[in-house]
């Protein structure tokens, strides 16, 4: 099951799709890893933006398996980055308002920051440090140059590597 679930990575309609192929393909009965695991294609599409809501929440192997599916459909290395990079300048941002005396709900709505990652945001902010925020921005920094072809010291030179340190690295700090 897990290995299906990660297969269609919330696409209910290549779920059911996969099951249903299953059912033309195999007798009704038990069916083996083998047999699911020929048949089920990679149907999961991976998309940026849960993307960075699977780094914002801090879940590692879901963060780790969608960057590796955007590398793998192709997408643009600047895309993933700016993604990534919005979000932690957005903690940046609020982490500073914040610091400064306005309250949280004001702060979130300064920083344009609604539905489903404000949520996220308002269980990150209260344990990120300023220096956090401020270390996060200086990495995302870092792999912008990285991004667009430029070597940074301590960094990996391949532009998905960093992201994907990037990425563990927001995922530790939320935490």
């Amino acid at each position: 099951l897990q290995f299906f679930a990660d297969r269609v990575e919330g696409n209910l309609l290549a779920a059911h799709q996969e099951i249903q192929k299953l059912g033309l393909l195999y007798p009704a009965g038990e069916l083996t890893f083998d047999q699911v695991e020929n048949a089920v294609l990679n149907v999961a599409r991976y998309d940026v933006f849960k993307l960075s809501e699977a780094v914002l929440a801090g879940n590692r192997e879901r963060a780790q398996r969608m960057l590796d599916g955007l590398q793998a459909e192709g997408e643009a290395t600047v895309l993933v980055h700016w993604t990534l990079s919005e979000d932690i300048r957005a903690l940046h941002r609020l982490r500073s308002l914040v610091d400064e005396g306005k309250p949280l709900p004001m702060a979130l709505q300064e920083a344009r920051v609604w539905g489903m990652k404000q949520k996220l945001f308002e269980r990150i902010l209260p344990r990120l440090s300023s220096t956090d925020a401020a270390n996060l921005l200086h990495a995302a920094h870092q792999v912008d140059g990285i991004v667009k072809g430029l070597k940074q010291p301590s960094w990996p030179a391949d532009a998905w590597v960093a992201l994907h340190q990037l990425a563990m690295m927001v995922c530790k700090t939320v935490l």
